[in-house]
């Protein structure tokens, strides 16, 4: 039998009327602070999730295999907590690092090598990379909607294979230094090693050989023959006009260099230079006084050479009779950098004790990618 439901109501209706406004009030309070609950968790969410994705830095709390890397096997040669890289043992090349001070390495590798920071990084499981480039041959057109299509020519195809090497940096330790719990290990390994590869890849890039590292932009073939007449991977030069300088109209000169690229590739591209090359160019003036350098007006802004930012590679050539001592591009589309993801590290306690070694090692690779990307500026006449 179902039991009646009654509902009790006060006898003063004020009274009734004051107790459901007072209900409603409380509602209302309840409400906001579950909506300021759940805004509070979902900040906290959100930071979790941004720390997750954040490269561990000096001072903050490391995941447990950096910190099982840097104190068990970098501090005290601890290899337990360790997994080789596909089954690596130290005699095969050392131990792949943790990923967080892979992207440390790569972020101050970036900053600190000029070439890489303004061309195509590619990065690759294995030691090789190829690329197929269409050099011509596919043909387009207009046609109605119900027209038949015209058969088109049969493509060519380039193979991009960049000349690899292996590159390694060695820096040194004492063990008093790694027993020094306040000592950042990690940072200062990073900055090392990305101060050691730095060094070679700024001079491989731009004159390597090939053998047995990349091939530099400078290493291959060039002419002054417009785009559509030279081979692929021969860059173009513009010469100077004088067998030992930039000429008697310089900036003409320096014009021509940058509307011999094509627009398309103007967008993105810059200057590279060595500091000496760039005390001259500095120098120069057009017809009515100003200067054609002008200086970056917001602090990180580069410096820039008729509109286009200046990049200093100190490995470029000085001014002198049959260099190239300037390159113009964009070096996105230009040149290819290919390199293996993980860096390795062997630590070595005995070769120089009682300083301890670190061998880092990495595969990279580079060349040139797209010949009419890339301009040169040849002192010759």
């Amino acid at each position: 039998m179902d039991t009646p439901i009654t509902t009790t109501l006060a006898a003063d209706p004020a009274e009734a009327s004051f107790d459901i406004v007072a209900r409603q009030d409380a509602a209302e309070a309840d409400i906001a602070a579950l909506k300021s609950d759940v805004t509070e968790v979902k900040a906290r969410v959100d930071r979790i999730a941004v720390a997750a994705q954040r490269p561990v830095i000096s001072g903050a709390t490391p995941a447990p295999e950096v910190k099982g890397f840097v104190d068990g096997y970098l501090r005290r040669g601890s290899t337990l907590e360790l997994k080789s890289l596909s089954g690596a043992v130290p005699s095969d090349g050392g131990y792949a690092v943790p990923r967080e001070i892979d992207a440390l390495i790569a972020r101050q590798l970036t900053d600190i090598s000029p070439i890489r920071a303004i061309a195509q990084v590619v990065r690759t499981g294995s030691a090789g990379y190829r690329k197929l480039i269409a050099t011509g041959g596919t043909a387009s057109g207009w046609v109605s909607e119900t027209a038949g299509r015209p058969e088109t020519n049969t493509p060519d195809f380039a193979e991009i294979a960049p000349p690899t090497g292996e590159l390694y940096a060695n820096p040194a330790a004492s063990q008093a230094m790694l027993d020094d719990a306040a000592f950042d290990l990690e940072t200062w390994l990073a900055g090392e090693i990305a101060m050691e590869f730095a060094r070679a890849e700024g001079t491989a890039f731009v004159n390597g050989s090939g053998v047995n590292q990349p091939r530099g932009f400078l290493s291959g073939p060039s002419s002054e023959e417009f785009d559509a007449e030279r081979p692929f991977g021969t860059l173009q030069f513009v010469a100077s006009g004088d067998a030992a300088g930039l000429g008697a109209s310089p900036d003409g000169t320096l014009i021509d260099v940058v509307h011999t690229l094509k627009a398309a590739h103007r967008q993105g591209a810059s200057w590279v230079m060595n500091s000496a090359t760039l005390a001259e160019v500095r120098k120069l003036k057009t017809a009515d006084g100003a200067f054609l350098w002008q200086p970056g007006m917001v602090e990180g802004q580069p410096d820039r050479l008729l509109g286009y930012p200046v990049v200093e590679a100190e490995d470029m050539p000085d001014i002198a009779g049959g260099t190239t001592p300037i390159a113009f591009g964009n070096f996105r589309a230009g040149y290819l950098i290919a390199e293996r993801t993980a860096t390795q590290i062997l630590r070595d306690p005995f070769t120089n004790k009682p300083f301890v070694h670190f061998y880092a090692t990495k595969r990279v690779g580079g060349q040139v990618l797209d010949g009419n990307a890339i301009k040169l500026l040849k002192i010759t006449v």
